[in-house]
């Protein structure tokens, strides 16, 4: 067995190798969380150009977090046994490779399969940015503002996704939303190998459990995809193949978890009522803010006629008020608990949609979506908190299954979502956001108030 990258050391020497090793490392993340909204607003047009149907756009905004959440704890340990930089730089490459595909695509089935190849790159390369972050840093000051550089990234990303597509899409065209990812992914591919040391060394010993994560692929590809698939009438017979395929690679996933040798998700991380609380809440997050964002993206452009960039605008409220809720988050869980808070802020996000129902109009949307932010920010941060409130041998498994059932949140809550907009209306589909995100937040606080709790 050989020590793991950068053990015993570290190569950023001296400020400016800090400096240079923080922004590089902070830029995969910026990319690979722009990659989750960047096609929002743009999705209309995609949409139209390829004579695509509402269904089908379901596939091109889910597939990248799908296979992201799917993969991301298999990546982490793919990166302990070959080396976290050169994992790393595969994963940007193929990034790059996925945006031309992208570029080019002439329909939306190769649309899809390369947002689905970018998240699957974005699932290498997070957990490998992250553990190079750590590694490379020195502890003390420079590693808490390196850490909190890479939390900044991810939320500007988010917020920038929005208003990246729709401006890229007003001036050009969407596919120069992919033309500008593959320019990122070369530059990164630069910057990592200039300013980042080679591996010193792998685990071979290390084992990737390819079995449970293929299962938790593959299940949530059957979850998103049957429901989509039944609402074409053309297709409701391979909709129920597909969901019971999904259905049945979720009961093995359960099945092979308890089996395993070597399982995705320790025993003792399984048995944390506190993780468990914490992926729960991470999940609700995202099943109801992005969805409820796809959903008004699609509303704004399709039945009010707003440009790519007016819809950004509108819904960029959500990602920046998001920040807000995140920088209040530690002061609200003090008073009230990590369960009160992520009710709290759940409630919101309830109550937004709800007032969305009634008002669906531009400045109700951006009203709204900063009422869903502000609740998504609190809430987040109390879900992570308390899922990572674990033993420290925990705590790397424990960040994964939160980031795993974040981006699953994302995935299955729009599919669903999307489903009941494209069957009805997106009013019922925000009333219905309204009444999932009501009952996690009455789960919350009922749970909270239990005796012992």
């Amino acid at each position: 067995m050989t020590a793991g990258p950068g053990a015993g050391r570290s190569a950023a020497t001296g400020t400016r190798g800090v400096v240079a090793v923080t922004v590089t490392l902070c830029l995969v993340q910026l990319v690979d969380v722009l990659g989750v909204t960047v096609v929002v607003t743009t999705l209309p047009r995609m949409l139209d150009e390829l004579g695509a149907t509402p269904g089908e756009g379901t596939f091109v905004v889910t597939a990248y977090a799908m296979v992201f959440g799917g993969l991301l704890m298999v990546a982490a340990r793919l990166g302990d046994r070959l080396g976290h930089r050169r994992v790393l730089l595969a994963a940007v490459a193929l990034y790059g490779v996925a945006s031309v595909l992208g570029a080019v695509a002439g329909d939306v089935m190769l649309l899809t399969a390369a947002r689905a190849l970018q998240g699957a790159a974005a699932a290498a390369s997070v957990p490998a940015a992250l553990r190079l972050l750590t590694t490379l840093v020195p502890e003390g000051a420079q590693r808490r503002r390196a850490v909190a550089a890479w939390s900044a990234a991810g939320a500007a990303a988010g917020a920038a996704g929005f208003v990246v597509g729709g401006v890229v899409t007003e001036v050009a065209t969407w596919r120069a939303v992919f033309w500008l990812t593959v320019a990122l992914a070369v530059g990164l591919v630069v910057a990592v190998r200039t300013v980042l040391p080679p591996d010193a060394g792998a685990d071979r010993d290390v084992r990737v459990p390819w079995t449970s994560a293929l299962l938790l692929t593959g299940g949530a590809m059957g979850l998103v995809a049957g429901p989509t698939l039944l609402a074409e009438t053309a297709a409701t017979v391979v909709g129920v193949a597909v969901l019971a395929a999904g259905v049945a690679a979720a009961a093995g996933l359960v099945v092979a978890e308890r089996r395993a040798a070597v399982p995705l998700v320790a025993p003792a991380a399984r048995a944390s009522g506190r993780l468990r609380w914490g992926a729960l809440g991470s999940f609700a997050n995202t099943a109801t803010t992005s969805s409820s964002a796809t959903v008004a993206t699609l509303f704004l452009q399709d039945e009010l006629g707003l440009s790519p960039l007016a819809a950004a605008g509108a819904l960029v409220s959500v990602s920046v008020l998001a920040v807000v809720g995140s920088a209040l988050a530690p002061r609200v869980v003090a008073g009230l608990g990590w369960r009160r808070t992520m009710g709290a802020g759940l409630l919101l996000v309830a109550v937004a949609n709800a007032v969305l129902v009634a008002w669906p109009q531009p400045v109700g949307v951006a009203a709204t979506a900063g009422l869903s932010g502000l609740g998504l920010g609190a809430s987040s941060v109390a879900a992570n908190d308390m899922g990572t409130s674990v033993a420290e041998h925990l705590r790397a498994t424990a960040a994964g299954v939160l980031n795993t059932a974040a981006q699953l949140g994302t995935a299955l809550g729009t599919a669903a979502v999307l489903l009941v907009a494209t069957t009805t209306s997106a009013r019922v589909a925000w009333a219905v956001v309204a009444v999932l995100a009501a009952i996690a937040a009455a789960a919350c606080a009922a749970r909270a108030a239990a005796p012992g709790r």
